[in-house]
């Protein structure tokens, strides 16, 4: 953790487990180690990242909060929700960060080594998935190593991530919307505020919004009762496949272990990858999300 800190204090990038999946943590005032993080992932500048903090009161020092972004900070951090939030003037954040707009998306993580990192720095790190743009998300120290060995300082290495996909983002800079569906279920977020969310719109205000992303190199093929040839089938339930995303059909542990199971497809010697239906409940929303991206090419 110290060798991580002076890394982070001289400017380079980290990879660091949360519990959402591995991230690339930078300092997020510093201009040159943020655009490492863009430079190691060969990320669009376009597409902005989300800022880690300790606490909310480190997270009011960057954004402007009203009485919902309270209300959700409240009820689920630290923990795997993003809010985005219109962006406190002064706060000294890259505008690399932000991708040039007026508003900032921001997390206080759960994950003991990424509190820690924070503990350690004294910043505010900015940390997208720690995997090449457009590529499966990392949730082991071997996943970062698939993409990214080579390009970064260091991993910090705590085991798999427990849930296993990125965060929920909820944007709160104007009416209330679901910017990307993850561990949190929308219905869950409209019982805190009281009103439905909106779609996420056309505008790529928040990470995970791209059309493709977290893409295997292999095709995808979705909604797959069993396997063509070449295919390795990834199932769910009572569709046993190659590998099985939670044999009792239980969507958390699918979470968990889809981009684990997209990797061993990727790594395979099948030349393309099937996957069974998913439930579209709860979090069974963020799996196809993710698996409706993947598919494109």
């Amino acid at each position: 953790m110290a060798e991580a800190a002076r890394v982070i204090a001289g400017g380079g990038c980290v990879a660091v487990p949360t519990e959402t999946v591995y991230g690339l943590a930078a300092d997020a005032r510093d201009p040159q180690a943020v655009a490492g993080i863009y430079a190691a992932k060969g990320r669009p500048s376009f597409n902005p990242l989300i800022v880690h903090v300790a606490d909310l009161a480190a997270a009011e020092a960057l954004a402007v909060f009203d009485d919902r972004a309270r209300a959700l900070a409240g009820r689920y951090w630290p923990g795997p929700l993003t809010l985005v939030l219109p962006h406190r003037s002064g706060s000294g954040i890259a505008s690399l960060v932000t991708a040039g707009l007026d508003t900032i998306a921001i997390r206080v993580p759960a994950h003991r080594a990424m509190q820690a990192l924070l503990a350690a720095t004294g910043k505010p790190l900015a940390a997208p998935s720690a995997n090449a743009s457009g590529t499966i998300s990392p949730t082991r120290a071997a996943h970062v190593l698939a993409t990214l060995d080579g390009r970064i300082a260091a991993i910090l290495d705590d085991g798999p991530s427990r849930a296993g996909i990125e965060s929920t983002i909820v944007g709160l800079a104007g009416a209330a919307r679901l910017l990307r569906p993850g561990p949190i279920p929308a219905r869950a977020i409209e019982a805190v505020l009281g009103i439905a969310l909106g779609g996420s719109g056309d505008t790529i205000t928040a990470p995970g919004q791209l059309a493709s992303h977290y893409a295997p190199q292999k095709p995808v093929r979705l909604n797959a009762v069993e396997a063509r040839n070449d295919e390795r089938l990834i199932g769910f339930g009572s569709i046993a496949g190659d590998d099985n995303l939670s044999e009792k059909g239980d969507l958390i542990e699918a979470a968990a272990r889809l981009f684990d199971a997209l990797h061993r497809a990727d790594a395979s010697t099948a030349a393309s990858i099937a996957i069974a239906p998913i439930p579209p409940d709860d979090i069974g929303a963020a799996i196809n999300d993710r698996l409706a991206r993947a598919a494109i090419r």
